[in-house]
């Protein structure tokens, strides 16, 4: 997939061309237990984190509540990031459970109540988007995980590309104005991908007789 330069960030067309929409039927909220660390905080989330921490206490497991006990808040992980702790080499702290296993969000379902501001880690939000810091940009790219095949089937149904479907998250990291841009070379790439195909339809050699 190319890659095209929108202010300081290289998106990939990836996020053009693949479609993509949650599916929390089909996945339960996977991303919130698989994965080999917690999700990946910044500087400014550690204080968010914080802050949030006594209200969302109450909608935390046990468990849970006994890992942030004993490792805290937040922790550095083998690549010295900062990332939520994890229980069991699995499911993040801020995990909840419903009642038939769909894990979601402690912050999220907080944020959504009214009881907090912040929504939850800019990494969680953006996902299946990944960003990676390089000199002087950064590479916004999309990430495919087997949990997410469902996400696929759902996004290819409803025709919602990646970059629509993190609309919320991208203008929340990078603002509107950088989304709009981006929309509009979406929609140039679209275009010059159905004019390429219809070229390439009109210059095929004729079918044998």
């Amino acid at each position: 997939m190319a890659v095209i330069l929108i202010d300081d960030t290289l998106i990939s067309t990836e996020l053009f061309d693949r479609k993509f929409c949650c599916d929390l039927k089909a996945c339960k909220g996977a991303c919130c237990v698989e994965g080999e660390s917690g999700a990946p905080l910044t500087e400014e989330e550690l204080g968010e984190v914080e802050k949030a921490f006594p209200i969302i206490r109450k909608r935390l497991k046990p468990e849970s509540l006994a890992v942030i006990e004993k490792e805290g808040l937040h922790v550095v992980d083998a690549d010295g990031d900062h990332v939520t702790p994890i229980v069991n080499g699995k499911e993040c702290v801020y995990a909840t459970f419903d009642a038939d296993g769909t894990a979601k969000c402690a912050f999220e379902q907080a944020h959504r109540a009214g009881e907090i501001e912040w929504k939850k880690p800019i990494s969680c939000h953006l996902y299946p988007i990944r960003l990676t810091p390089l000199k002087e940009l950064t590479a916004v790219n999309y990430h495919q995980w087997p949990i997410c095949d469902g996400a696929l089937t759902c996004g290819a149904g409803l025709n919602l590309s990646v970059l629509q479907f993190c609309k919320d998250a991208l203008v929340r990291r990078f603002g509107a104005a950088w989304f709009k841009e981006a929309a509009t070379v979406e929609r140039e790439w679209r275009q010059a991908m159905q004019d390429q195909k219809e070229q390439g339809e009109n210059t095929s050699p004729p079918s044998p007789q």
